[in-house]
């Protein structure tokens, strides 16, 4: 995994609350054994008409470049597919900011290198008006320092994050990375176990 330390970027604005991880990739999508090429059909349904054209109207066919996803609450409910996850990450986002985040999709962002920043709603609400009224309007997100804030703006909100899980994005290790880290304690501690 990436290291992941402050990322200041612009927003794609998706205010839909209920966004489900088949919304997010559908399942018939979900046969490759690999990572890589699931930001291609993500939100394919919503993306995409049924003859592969793209619709002009829906924000990601607009927005380019934004690292960061605005959702609205509940993101990531329905099924416990980490498809979801590498769907979001394989098209560019880092991070994915709602006011309620699925506990499984959050578990399964967090173990692939996607932050979940979970805000109230009032700074939700704050972040999407900024976004509209300015698309190009930056989002910084520091994680070491667990704000999140509107760029040129007085306004800030903290954020929540398991201390396990913020070291591992801080330090770019997922969970065998981490465990291999520790060989040599570990390694100690038998040898004194056994002794």
């Amino acid at each position: 995994m990436e290291a992941f330390t402050t990322l200041i970027s612009t927003a794609a604005p998706l205010p839909l609350e209920n966004v489900d991880t088949d919304q997010v990739i559908p399942a018939r999508f979900l046969k490759a054994t690999t990572r890589a090429g699931f930001g291609d059909n993500l939100f394919r349904d919503w993306r995409y008409h049924a003859d592969g054209t793209m619709k002009e109207d829906f924000v990601l066919n607009k927005v380019k470049g934004a690292a960061i996803l605005l959702a609205g609450k509940n993101f990531g409910c329905g099924s416990s597919r980490e498809h979801a996850a590498w769907a979001l990450y394989d098209y560019g986002f880092r991070v994915v900011v709602s006011s309620f985040f699925a506990d499984i999709f959050k578990n399964n962002a967090l173990n692939n290198g996607l932050l979940p920043v979970q805000v109230s709603d009032g700074f939700l609400q704050k972040l999407f008006a900024a976004v509209a009224a300015d698309p190009q309007q930056k989002i910084k997100i520091d994680l070491e320092n667990q704000q999140i804030a509107i760029v040129g703006r007085d306004e800030a909100e903290g954020f929540a994050i398991n201390a396990y899980k913020k070291h591992c994005l801080l330090n770019g290790l997922d969970d065998i990375d981490f465990l291999i880290s520790k060989k040599d304690a570990i390694e100690k501690f038998e040898r004194r176990a056994l002794a």
